[in-house]
Formats: C-alpha cells, structure tokens, sequence
C-alpha cells in the first residue's frame, strides 16, 4: 500500500503553525485538532519544522514554565523527515522505526501534501492483516 491510498482514506488536511507563534499557543492548537504534532511552515507554506507534544514536555523539563512564552522555533525540530505519496506504508514504518518519530509529513515538489501518524500506520497494518484473514478463512471454508 502506497503513502497516497492512505492519504485517501484518512484525508489530506494538515495542522499547521508559523514559528513565531508562541507554545501555550502551538498546546491550544494540538488540543483544538487533537493531534499530537503540528508542522511549522514559513509565510510561503514551505516546511521549515515539527513540533509534537514530546517536544514541548521535553523542553519544558529542562527550561521551566517560561517555555511557554517562548515561540515554536526555540523547541520545533529542524530536522524533519518526510515522505512522499509514492513511498510505501512499509518504507514509511521503516523510517518511523528507526528514527523514533511518530509523525511524517507528506510533500509533493517541495509543499506539504499531508501528515502520516504512527496512528495511521498501524491502522492501515491491522486492516491489510484483517482482509488478509478473511482471504484465507474464505478460502479454508470453500477447500
């Protein structure tokens, strides 16, 4: 199964934030689409970090309640790893795995296209294993 089938299934949308906003902010925001990371985009909608709620508990710990003044760039991960809608779910949980991230944006020519969960991942994992199941029970009853 391909990045796009899950994208069709689950949708597109994506939570997004600038990274001038401020972490009591970006925490309303995470509550308010009850997700677990939001994409920070430029004024031109181009990708420049994620920020997930291990962030801000993280940095939290280590800098004190006056993090949540401080704005989204100061604690978003830079770094930030994607995939495309052609990837494979396999490949995606491959990444997942070894770089202990939970969430994924999409990007198709440079633009966010849409975010994958390990949520998602691991749904789309149990469907393809339940259809799989009822394949075989299908066929073990007509044997």
């Amino acid at each position: 199964m391909r990045i796009s089938d899950l994208l069709r299934n689950k949708g597109a949308a994506v939570a997004t934030v600038s990274p001038e906003t401020n972490v009591t902010e970006l925490l309303e925001r995470l509550a308010e689409h009850n997700v677990g990371a939001l994409v920070v985009v430029d004024a031109e909608g181009g990708i420049v970090g994620i920020v997930s709620e291990r962030d801000v508990v993280r940095r939290l710990n280590e800098r004190g309640p006056q993090l949540l003044d401080g704005s989204v760039s100061a604690i978003m991960t830079k770094m930030v790893a994607s995939c495309t809608p052609e990837d494979s779910v396999d490949q995606l949980s491959v990444l997942m795995t070894e770089r202990r991230i939970r969430h994924v944006p999409v990007v198709v020519d440079g633009r966010l296209a849409g975010i994958v969960s390990i949520g998602d991942v691991v749904k789309t994992r149990m469907e393809q294993l339940e259809k799989s199941q009822e394949q075989l029970e299908a066929y073990i009853s007509q044997g």
